[in-house]
């Protein structure tokens, strides 16, 4: 066939950029198009997100994709973090400026939630534990103080969504995104109508959903007239970045899967959602993939720790590239000392060197001193974490894992790859960096009908990257070290 492009608009909660592929469907190519900042605005109001920034950026993107493409280009799609939304009233107007998942607005949400319905029935119900950035407790919060957006609404469009609904005119929820929320039921793959009442939220606000890969329709004229091109499609990809990553990441289901970046998520493939009382222990959710996958999962801190080092280095003064701090860490001294990742301490920016060595401190252990021994407390403890959540997958599912394959920019850090292998006693196989990006153009392909399924569009991802494998080495000092970071922590299982 002819090279066609496919274009993926992919937004994180830092920055955001638009992708072009090129393929024959021999193989994909990825060209950058368009980098962009995404920064917060913190108002008196709270944390918001400059959601027109966005979307002019998004025009601008697609803009120089037509300039550069033209008629090749055969659809776009946009996937995002998960949870934030915006609403609309009945005219399709957006009534007040989305929030960020971080706003101070979900604070004592979770207790008043609970009163309405305890947390069991809660996650039997939409297989999500609470966490401060579910959109249940924003919408909660918004229902409680009688916000004036929240009684004008007439629809919530998550991010994605609301960016697809100025570019086409369509309203739709894509299901991957929603449900992020703690507000769709996995077992019907609808909204979960019984939470939604409990929390009395306004019910027309939740109107279809839709699966992943459904064309929602053409760009409008108007956007037409800017870009330099009518008729684009737009695809309600897999409008979530997990999704869309592990959807770009080839597997079997026998295998466990990491989405490796700012965050980093653990999970399996299935065909239901683990909603048992220890899942919810466990703090595991369940959010939809494509094919009705269901995706079981661990948020874990990720390079978030590595990321805010090199800020703060860099704000003292000295500049370290991420392989300089990598040979760092694998410099140091090994299992000096362990941290909890996802200890609530380390979850705000700033002073994150200064965090790890006062929790070390507390806790009666070695202190770090060196940039690289606090490099190697956090890449040791980070793989220790995986090893907790592969234990607690290992123990929900009764399932032996052979192998975790990785994806995502967190992979570059070939340091915390080995750890993860070693850590964990299996084969990590990392690839492809890019595999947000890729998932979301395969996702593209299958809903305009250029591959047939989403085994074809990994098969295609395969040919086009590159992948690193990883073996696993030192058992019986990693065995120790676990059994360690599990005293320390209280909470290796049992």
């Amino acid at each position: 066939m002819s090279e066609k492009v496919f274009i993926a608009v992919d937004l994180g909660a830092g920055s955001g950029r638009v992708i072009a592929a090129r393929t024959d469907l021999s193989k994909l190519v990825l060209e950058d198009v368009h980098r962009f900042d995404n920064p917060g605005t913190e108002l008196p109001s709270g944390s918001y997100w400059n959601i027109v920034g966005l979307y002019r950026d998004i025009l601008e993107g697609l803009r120089r994709a037509v300039e550069k493409y033209g008629d090749r280009i055969v659809s776009i799609g946009i996937d995002t973090w998960g949870c934030d939304f915006g609403l609309i009233d009945a005219d399709g107007e957006l009534v007040g400026m989305p929030h960020q998942y971080r706003d101070a607005r979900f604070e004592g949400m979770a207790e008043v939630m609970h009163g309405l319905m305890p947390e069991e029935e809660i996650f039997a119900h939409t297989g999500i534990k609470t966490n401060f950035y579910n959109t249940s407790l924003h919408l909660l919060a918004e229902r409680r103080r009688n916000s004036p957006g929240l009684l004008h609404a007439d629809r919530i469009l998550f991010v994605p969504d609301l960016l697809a609904y100025w570019l086409t005119g369509v309203k739709a929820c894509e299901k991957t995104v929603a449900s992020t929320s703690q507000l769709i039921d996995p077992a019907t793959g609808d909204w979960a109508w019984p939470v939604i009442r409990a929390l009395d939220l306004p019910e027309q606000l939740f109107g279809p959903l839709v699966e992943p890969g459904t064309v929602l329709g053409p760009v409008r004229e108007e956007v037409a007239a800017f870009i330099g091109a009518t008729g684009i499609p737009v695809v309600a990809t897999a409008c979530h970045d997990t999704a869309a990553a592990v959807t770009g990441i080839p597997m079997g289901r026998e295998d466990l899967w990491l989405s490796s970046g700012t965050w980093s998520i653990m999970g399996i493939e299935s065909d239901t959602a683990i909603t048992s009382g220890k899942a919810l222990g466990y703090g595991f959710c369940n959010d939809f993939g494509v094919g009705g996958d269901i995706h079981s999962l661990k948020n874990i801190a990720g390079l978030w720790l590595i990321q805010e080092c090199k800020r703060q280095w860099a704000l003292d003064g000295e500049s370290l590239g991420y392989a300089e701090m990598a040979e760092l860490a694998e410099k140091a001294e090994p299992f000096t000392a362990f941290i909890d990742p996802d200890d609530i301490v380390f979850a705000s920016p700033g002073h994150m060197p200064d965090k790890i060595r006062e929790w070390c401190r507390r806790t009666g252990q070695t202190v770090p001193e060196s940039k690289g021994a606090v490099l190697r407390v956090a890449t040791d403890s980070l793989a220790l974490k995986y090893r907790v959540v592969f234990e607690r997958f290992r123990c929900l599912t009764g399932r032996e894992f052979s192998s975790l394959r990785a994806g995502g920019g967190g992979i570059q850090n070939e340091a915390l790859s080995q750890a993860t292998a070693n850590a964990l006693g299996i084969r990590v196989v990392a690839g492809p960096v890019e595999a947000t990006s890729c998932g979301n153009i395969i996702t593209q392909m299958v809903g305009m009908g250029i591959l047939p399924d989403f085994t074809a569009g990994r098969e295609l991802i395969s040919r086009s990257f590159g992948f690193k494998t990883f073996e696993p080495s030192g058992k019986e000092e990693w065995d120790a070290a676990y059994a360690r970071f599990g005293v320390m922590m209280g909470k290796a299982p049992k």
